[in-house]
């Protein structure tokens, strides 16, 4: 059974002690095919050496199954479970928000009821915010515009009843993903490969973060007992048009086609200007900076981006 170390209870959630509470149990990572959920696989392999990671799928189990789930929930006895799994593509919410919920709020309840005892690490988003006071801190009022965010709010409200879970709020991650099409660079690489040119706005701004410092930081927090609500972000704050130049740099060779937006030419679904997130508390339990996107590549120049 997972317990929160005493040091890092209370609201302030302040995390002094290494847990080694999931060192030789069993770790669930939800969305193991995803972005953010096949980094935190083979990261949590390195931080729970003596662990047992399972990587779940859709096609290895279907969280719509509750039933299903709970079986092999109560066969496996996780004690960490890390849940990436999400309808995570906001246009694809906005046409099936019934889908939405199911996928991004039920399965998540489904998945704290059985967490009684274990730890359940969530991970949420940037845009439960409606970026008109940014930076946003952990104690900031959320103010979701979209189905997405909708839900999020619904399931980060659900997953913090129990006072031991953990809710990561990250922002635009970036990297390798196995279906190569779920980080921001990836969607920008797919689409000048084949010739589109793109309209990137040059007033939406977000602290963009590459996913696997993203599951560094997460499994770092979850190895050290933390609670509560957490921001991991990038501390660069970028535009998307500033992203593009960025992931572009690295592509010459597709001769990228890109050009300048403003979301005020924007027809769609309402989107949050500004998304800075404030990042502090989450450093001052790690004790260094969260690197943004282009520090992060300076630093990994190989980085397949």
């Amino acid at each position: 059974m997972w317990r929160q170390p005493r040091e890092c209870a209370g609201e302030e959630n302040v995390c002094k002690r290494v847990t080694k509470e999931f060192q030789n149990g069993t770790i669930w990572v939800t969305g193991a095919g995803g972005l953010i959920g096949s980094h935190i696989v083979r990261v949590a392999r390195e931080f729970f050496p003596r662990a047992v990671v399972v990587p779940l799928t859709r096609s290895r189990l279907d969280l719509l199954d509750l039933k299903r789930v709970e079986r092999h929930f109560r066969a496996s006895k996780p004690g960490l479970v890390f849940h990436c799994a999400a309808m995570s593509r906001s246009p694809d919410c906005e046409a099936s928000p019934s889908i939405a919920e199911k996928v991004n709020v039920d399965a998540s309840r489904n998945l704290v009821e059985l967490c009684m005892e274990s730890k359940l690490v969530f991970f949420s988003s940037d845009q439960v915010f409606d970026g008109k006071t940014p930076p946003y801190s952990e104690a900031a009022q959320a103010n979701p515009l979209s189905v997405y965010a909708e839900t999020k709010v619904k399931a980060e409200q659900i997953v913090l009843a129990n006072p031991a879970h953990l809710v990561i709020r990250t922002s635009l991650n970036g990297g390798p993903s196995p279906t190569g099409d779920r980080g921001f660079n990836e969607q920008m690489r797919k689409a000048w490969e084949t010739g589109r040119e793109l309209t990137l706005f040059v007033d939406e701004f977000r602290c963009a973060i590459h996913a696997e410092e993203t599951a560094r930081v997460a499994c770092e927090l979850a190895l050290r007992g933390c609670s509560g609500v957490f921001h991991v972000a990038g501390r660069e704050r970028m535009s998307r048009w500033d992203l593009g130049r960025l992931v572009a740099e690295r592509w010459p060779g597709l001769k990228p086609r890109f050009k300048p937006g403003r979301l005020a030419d924007y027809k769609g679904p309402p989107r949050p200007q500004d998304l800075a997130l404030d990042c502090r508390k989450a450093v001052g339990v790690l004790g260094r900076e969260i690197p943004g996107i282009s520090e992060w590549l300076s630093i990994r120049p190989e980085d397949i981006f």
